[in-house]
């Protein structure tokens, strides 16, 4: 994939992440508006449903207290008065039908006379019913009009039961959908408060605070009152309702960062998958050549060697020339085993032959081989194998490419520098430590980060002579992770590198 795809493919993948965020955004504010308005509307409407409940239980409580009480007299005469009447009609009634038994038998009342006397009777009680119901009217008109004046020189405290409104409030609030704590108080037109809240119960023990909202009912609204009073109420946790009232909303924004961390792992992804097909491409490019020029010396001297004149060769000319067939044949097969060593890389776990070795013997033999070459180079080997429990199990084959890459990494990068090369061993607990230090070019912060990837390569600055394919360190720790042993690095720049490594002694490890 091209790079200029890959980075459309990342703005598109942005551009369309941004969009989602902007529309779930919007949607998220829409709802917290629509809750907030949906809020402050039950509130209001649970204040009027309150103070309106307040005025109609006041006015009950004075008529029934009026109406019972306070006239028993008045009342116990108009009963008797009634009782009375209704027994004197009820007679004239019994006489009247008596005598229009009487006259009907004998023919004597006519027809008009009977129609008469029922219209009277009927207009008769008619005129008793609305005279009594005047006279209750007028009672209840005295009694509303006792009352209305009375309330005038009440205290507001004197006219409410503070008990019946924290009961009235919390209900209407509750059939209205909410249920969080609140704060209540009364206060005047001037804001002076009349009764406040006493603390306890299942409302809010915190104070009214000025950056809170507070809704206002005025008490008894439909009076002409020269001193009102005020019903205030606020909500300290008014957020919670807001944030319960959003938890429908949770699973989408729980999705939408899912999408934000799929869109992350898959840039990721993608530039990593481009960055390994690069290394890749020049491992391919780095190993062609590498094959070819071996091939192409050993083809040289077969060469040479099948000319006629290779009788008259001198020995040494043959010698020479065998020694070149033979390096080459040795690079050429350097080679392969990288590519081999590459190969490993595609497997999840490599298939090891594990035996029990003595880590300072196999050390000591790969020194023994690998000392030649830092002597040629005028450095020299130091060794400190202190290790008294030095038995592992450990694959001998690969455990010796890892000692003897790691020392030849150390007489690659010595620069100009006579290489000092350290190797030591040293028990730690139940575990065997080997520390192999140079005093090399050393690696930087961030190289030392990625020089365990596979196919990264170290900047070496003018060092373009020193010849690798990123391989080596990954392999190292690939084979030391599956020996279950770990491996760090210290290293200045200029100064040297120490890597280490760490691995379980044979009555430590467990299969």
């Amino acid at each position: 994939m091209k790079k200029r795809t890959i980075w459309v493919l990342v703005a598109a993948m942005v551009l369309t992440f941004a969009a989602l965020i902007v529309i779930q955004g919007r949607y998220v504010l829409l709802n917290v508006e629509l809750l907030n308005n949906q809020f402050n509307e039950s509130v209001r409407r649970s204040l009027f449903q309150t103070v309106k409940i307040i005025e109609e239980n006041e006015a009950l409580n004075y008529l029934a207290k009026t109406l019972g009480y306070e006239e028993p007299q008045e009342q116990a005469t108009d009963r008797m008065e009634l009782e009375e009447q209704h027994q004197l009609l009820k007679r004239r009634i019994d006489s009247l039908a008596a005598s229009k038994e009487f006259t009907k038998k004998r023919g004597l009342l006519p027809a008009e006379s009977r129609r008469s006397t029922i219209e009277e009777t009927s207009r008769y009680l008619q005129e008793r019913y609305q005279q009594n119901f005047s006279r209750s009217r007028t009672i209840l008109d005295q009694a509303v009009f006792r009352w209305l004046k009375g309330t005038e020189e009440k205290n507001i405290l004197e006219r409410l039961d503070v008990d019946d409104l924290a009961e009235i409030l919390e209900t209407a609030l509750h059939n209205n959908g909410i249920d969080i704590p609140f704060q209540y108080s009364i206060v005047d037109k001037q804001g002076r408060i009349v009764y406040k809240q006493p603390s306890g119960g299942k409302v809010s023990e915190n104070i009214i605070r000025k950056d809170e909202a507070v809704f206002t009912q005025r008490l008894f609204p439909f009076e002409d009152a020269s001193n009102p009073c005020f019903l205030q109420v606020f909500f300290p946790h008014r957020h919670d309702y807001a944030v319960y009232s959003l938890r429908l909303v949770l699973p989408s924004v729980v999705l939408v960062f899912l999408i934000l961390l799929v869109y992350v792992v898959t840039i990721i992804v993608i530039f990593r998958q481009k960055n390994l097909n690069t290394m890749k491409s020049d491992f391919i490019n780095n190993m062609t050549h590498e094959l070819k020029t071996p091939i192409s010396t050993i083809s040289l001297a077969a060469q040479m060697l099948q000319e006629q004149d290779v009788a008259n060769r001198s020995p040494e000319s043959l010698k020479q020339i065998a020694t070149v067939i033979r390096d080459e044949s040795k690079r050429l097969s350097i080679q392969v085993e990288k590519v081999l060593q590459m190969a490993m890389f595609e497997k999840e776990n490599s298939t090891l032959k594990l035996t029990e070795v003595n880590i300072n013997a196999l050390i000591t033999d790969v020194i023994g081989s690998f000392s030649l070459k830092v002597a040629s180079k005028g450095g020299r080997v130091i060794t400190r194998l202190e290790a008294t429990d030095d038995v592992a199990l450990v694959d001998e084959v690969h455990f010796t490419n890892v000692i003897f890459n790691l020392m030849d990494n150390a007489l690659k990068y010595c620069g100009d520098k006579t290489l000092l090369l350290t190797v030591e061993t040293y028990n730690v607990k139940d575990n065997l430590v080997i520390a192999i230090e140079d005093n090399g070019i050393g690696i930087s912060k961030d190289d030392q980060k990625r020089i365990f990837e596979k196919f990264y390569r170290v900047s070496t600055g003018n060092l373009h002579n020193v010849k690798g394919f990123g391989l080596g360190l990954a392999y190292v720790k690939k084979i030391v992770t599956e020996h279950k042993g770990t491996i760090k690095v210290e290293s200045e720049p200029n100064i040297g590198t120490k890597f280490i490594i760490t691995i379980p002694i044979l009555k430590n490890y467990e299969l």
